[in-house]
């Protein structure tokens, strides 16, 4: 199992990267990325500290750190500069929080998302097909969510990838340990949107590049 979509105590989550990437590492899975909340900010002071620690237990740990950033709630407008911003800083990978359909976050967040430098919009919500070819033909992938509410429109978003092709990523979004779950959890998630097997295997495996 790999989580592309998780948080330490540098957002809102309640660990430290290192007891977070070890819990992970027990858990079994073989790749993390810590993708705190950010924004214009504190964009310059949580990623190049993700990058250090991610640093440092990718010399001792087998599980894959990767660092990260999620910008969340973020005006469309600034999305592509504050994603440029932490492109800059050494996040490796770039969430984006899309438009759940349980916050509030601002219309037009999906559009200008797959429109910057980013490589996941996390929790689309409604996403409609057009902005899901987009996701396609830019390579973004696009979240099936195992948390909870954010994984009510799982379905719908596994419907329009299958029907146009774009590519899916199954992420935690975890908060706190229990969020954590293991290849047999996910599969479930996945096989509840619609899915196969299969399709979590090939989201593995389009999870996997960042490692």
């Amino acid at each position: 199992m790999i989580d592309l979509h998780t948080h330490t105590f540098f957002s809102d989550g309640v660990l430290i990267p290192s007891e977070l990437a070890r819990r992970a590492e027990d858990a079994g899975l073989k790749g993390i990325a810590f993708t705190d909340h950010g924004d214009s900010s504190n964009i310059d002071y949580v990623v190049p500290r993700i990058v250090s620690v991610a640093t440092d237990l990718n010399r001792f740990m087998s599980i894959k750190v990767v660092p990260g950033i999620e910008l969340t709630h973020v005006p469309p407008q600034l999305i592509p500069e504050c994603a440029r911003r932490a492109r800059s800083l050494g996040a490796k990978i770039i969430v984006v929080h899309g438009e759940t359909i349980v916050e509030p976050v601002a219309p037009g967040t999906n559009r200008a998302a797959l429109d910057s430098d980013i490589n996941i919009l996390a929790h689309p919500g409604l996403i409609t097909e057009e902005e899901v070819l987009m996701a396609k033909e830019r390579g973004i992938l696009l979240e099936i969510s195992a948390r909870k509410g954010h994984s009510l429109t799982n379905g719908h978003v596994a419907k329009l990838a299958l029907r146009t092709g774009a590519k899916l990523v199954i992420n935690t979004d975890t908060h706190e340990p229990s969020d954590l779950i293991g290849r047999k959890q996910a599969i479930k998630v996945v096989c509840g949107a619609g899915l196969t097997e299969n399709d979590f295997n090939i989201m593995q495996q389009n999870a996997s590049v960042f490692l």
